[in-house]
């Protein structure tokens, strides 16, 4: 059996040291680390990183896919929720992404998806009962029970959602939150129930009353959701009980940055190097119980290279000893992807958006940057020829969802501001957690050309207005696309730019429109049969 050596400054986050030495591999394993003076001015080797929760299918392209560009920046395995494609095709939809994992030496860990649907509010795709969440436990593959979205129904005791709690613990497998909000004594009667993480803190009280429950927070950054900055100071105090997470990474900042930039951005602000890599990796992998390395004897070799502590660029990435990316390079081969959907809406007509004029003000949603949580406004309407229209002068946009798995069905219309359109629509077939099709715009004719070229290509995210049109097609499922990421990356790129030539204001317009259709995160949401209050726990009227 060949030896592979590989000499640098190791970096032993496990015994917070930092010395010369060589790694010896044999075999994908670490059979030997060796300290050795004579290795002088060397770059950093260093432990893999695991990003603690995210949604492949939110990067827009499939798992095989998305492991060649995340390998660049240093990651070697993810805690995955296949909920996203689960909600269009259920356990077809998982075993699709377990399969596609596969292909690649990338280290993913899929759990089994607790809401799907995420309410029962909207249409899905597909349903999974306890039962079939418990099956999917029983796999060795599925290694959780993914984020339980419905907290309220967690707190009132529903029963199908402590089957699944009670069939993850009963086979000692972490069970993943998701509570926005929550606080105090309520939040410990979250964590009570069996809930071991939580990635929606937004704010640092939220994080410590959810620590002081017994819960592992999860800091997140991702393209819209980015808390970062406001959970920072955890670690200073809370490291061993903190990790790291995008969410939902769209394909163009996967092609900038993963982890590594939490990495840089924790070290810029003075933390601990050994606590920040700790959260990294080591935290995630001891609480999922991961195979995968963490630079010790006897380990998977997987590791990674990094120019220096000042720069922290990631120069090389090994799994299983095999080196995988050099030189902001990916060495992984392209693969092409198989194709699967659910997809039957015919398309629209403008006047399919038209409100009737009605008394009262108009209950509005209010998107706000780089969050996924919303406002609820009361602001008047702008009525036409007894009709209530969008009005982009005061950045109240029409919102529309558009149920994707029925041929004939009413689109629900709702009001928004926040997006800041002057002109033209965006919509989209990524629409948290259900995935109907969600679009907003400054006028009718404009919405109703954006849902089209979403239904033409039987999913996607478009851009119209202006007297222009795009779209970027996502064939598997609605969700990502077969093509290769960069490419992929370069067309939404493009599109983004464009939401914001029609004067959208966000950073990132297509992943906020994403979850204005995610009824569980407060407060103002709205699905395919209505617009929906999670503070209230039901539906309102638009005008009222």
């Amino acid at each position: 059996m060949s030896v592979q050596r590989i000499s640098g400054r190791i970096v032993d986050v496990l015994h917070r040291a930092e010395y010369p030495g060589t790694i010896e591999i044999a075999g994908g394993v670490i059979r030997r680390i060796t300290r050795d003076a004579r290795v002088r001015g060397a770059r950093l080797l260093l432990p893999g990183f695991v990003d603690a929760h995210i949604h492949i299918e939110s990067s827009m392209l499939p798992p095989a896919e998305f492991a060649r560009h995340a390998v660049v920046h240093g990651t070697v395995a993810t805690v995955s929720d296949p909920h996203e494609i689960a909600n269009v095709l259920g356990v077809a939809g998982v075993n699709y992404m377990i399969a596609d994992g596969r292909r690649t030496p990338f280290k993913f860990h899929f759990g089994a998806p607790s809401c799907v649907p995420a309410t029962t509010f909207e249409t899905a795709g597909a349903a999974l009962d306890a039962r079939a969440v418990g099956r999917l436990l029983a796999r060795p593959e599925v290694r959780f029970l993914a984020e339980v979205m419905n907290f309220p129904g967690v707190l009132a005791g529903d029963r199908s959602l402590r089957a699944m709690i009670a069939a993850a613990r009963k086979r000692g497998k972490p069970v993943d939150g998701h509570a926005p909000g929550l606080r105090g004594a309520t939040a410990a009667r979250y964590a009570a129930a069996g809930i071991t993480t939580d990635h929606e803190c937004f704010t640092l009280g939220e994080a410590r009353d959810k620590l002081a429950a017994g819960m592992r927070i999860l800091i997140r950054e991702g393209s819209a959701a980015r808390n970062f900055a406001a959970l920072a100071p955890l670690l200073k105090t809370d490291a061993a009980r903190c990790m790291f997470c995008c969410d939902d990474l769209h394909p163009d900042l996967l092609m900038v940055r993963h982890l590594d930039e939490h990495v840089r951005r924790a070290l810029a602000l003075g933390m601990d190097r050994f606590d920040v890599l700790a959260c990294a990796s080591v935290n995630p992998v001891r609480h999922y119980g991961l195979a995968v390395g963490l630079l010790r004897e006897g380990d998977p070799a997987d590791f990674i290279e990094v120019e220096s502590w000042r720069n922290f660029r990631v120069r090389r990435t090994w799994l299983d000893g095999r080196l995988v990316a050099a030189g902001g390079r990916s060495l992984l081969p392209r693969q092409p992807a198989r194709v699967v959907n659910k997809f039957q809406a015919r398309p629209r007509r403008a006047a399919d958006f038209a409100v009737p004029a009605g008394r009262g003000m108009l209950n509005v949603i209010e998107a706000l940057n780089g969050q996924l949580i919303t406002r609820h406004r009361r602001l008047r309407a702008k009525v036409v020829a007894g009709r209530v229209v969008a009005d982009p002068a005061r950045d109240v946009l029409k919102i529309v969802v558009v149920n994707r798995y029925a041929r004939s069905a009413p689109a629900a219309v709702g009001f928004i501001r926040g997006f800041g359109l002057r002109a033209g629509a965006l919509a989209s077939s990524v629409a948290h957690d259900s995935h109907n099709i969600v679009a907003v715009g400054a006028d009718d004719a404009s919405l109703a050309a954006a849902v089209n070229l979403v239904i033409a290509h039987r999913g996607g995210i478009s851009v119209a207005g202006g007297g222009r049109r795009a779209v970027l097609p996502l064939p598997i499922a609605g969700l990502m696309s077969d093509a290769d990421g960069r490419a992929v990356a370069r067309r939404y790129t493009a599109l983004d730019a464009r939401a914001k030539q029609l004067g959208s204001r966000l950073d990132a317009p297509f992943m906020t429109l994403s979850f204005m259709a995610l009824l569980v995160i407060p407060d103002l949401k709205l699905s395919d049969r209505g617009l929906f209050s999670a503070a209230q726990w039901a539906f309102q009227p638009v005008v009222g």
